[in-house]
């Protein structure tokens, strides 16, 4: 019998959907800095950026884990508040996943910020408008498809997080335990059939949003060009 976990799924759709709501606030300004800076140390801060893409994702989730444990400063100081520990919970999970997931937001974002014609940035700043309008009214605007690409592509890769949230979420039903995770429980249990459809599922649905957003993408660019 095939019983999908779907109090799984849910948790891991809202998981998705937080850390690239949070990897927006963060990622956007740090990819504009990265873009407009000629700071020549900005080289280190993009490959620290990038360093998630190379490392297994369990010597992260050791980290992440060490970083949020009960003896650090982070995770004492969100006992002493919460009195509860980070590890083992929906908010570790979190920040664990904004850490994962954040070179699939920034290198889109930034890609997009330096497409954009700096003579335009710099046209604005002249004409009167502070950095900060221009961000918003010049450059967010510009760089539209690959700060969209950035939001999906975190979106799809934190639904299929597994092991950075296996180390620091562990598997606790309706609390920690991921839609990936699931699948992996179905296959220990070799229960096939399920892990099929779950995989399925996973599937169609990051397939779906990756054309979605490719659509949206090649008709922005079109209107871009006529205008």
């Amino acid at each position: 019998m095939i019983t999908i976990d779907w109090q799984a799924f849910w948790l891991t759709a809202r998981l998705a959907l937080i850390t690239s709501l949070i990897l927006i606030l963060i990622g956007l300004p740090l990819a504009w800095w990265l873009a407009r800076t000629r700071f020549r140390g900005a080289v280190f801060v993009e490959a620290l950026v990038a360093l998630p893409l190379v490392l297994p994702p369990t010597v992260l989730g050791f980290y992440v884990l060490m970083f949020l444990g009960p003896y650090s400063p982070l995770g004492s100081a969100y006992e002493a508040l919460a009195g509860t520990l980070l590890p083992f919970s929906f908010p570790g999970l979190v920040i664990a996943s904004v850490l994962f997931s954040l070179p699939f937001a920034v290198q889109p974002f930034l890609s997009g910020f330096r497409s954009v014609d700096t003579r335009l940035l710099d046209a604005s700043v002249s004409l009167g408008a502070g950095r900060l309008p221009t961000f918003f009214r010049v450059g967010v605007p510009l760089a539209w498809p690959g700060l969209l690409a950035g939001f999906v592509l975190s979106f799809a890769h934190t639904l299929g997080e597994f092991g950075v949230v296996l180390m620091v979420g562990g598997n606790i039903a309706g609390k920690t335990r991921t839609i990936s995770i699931s699948i992996y429980d179905s296959v220990q249990a070799m229960d096939y059939a399920t892990a099929g459809w779950t995989s399925a599922l996973l599937l169609v649905i990051s397939a779906s949003v990756l054309i979605l957003t490719y659509t949206l993408q090649r008709r922005y660019t079109k209107t871009w060009l006529r205008t």
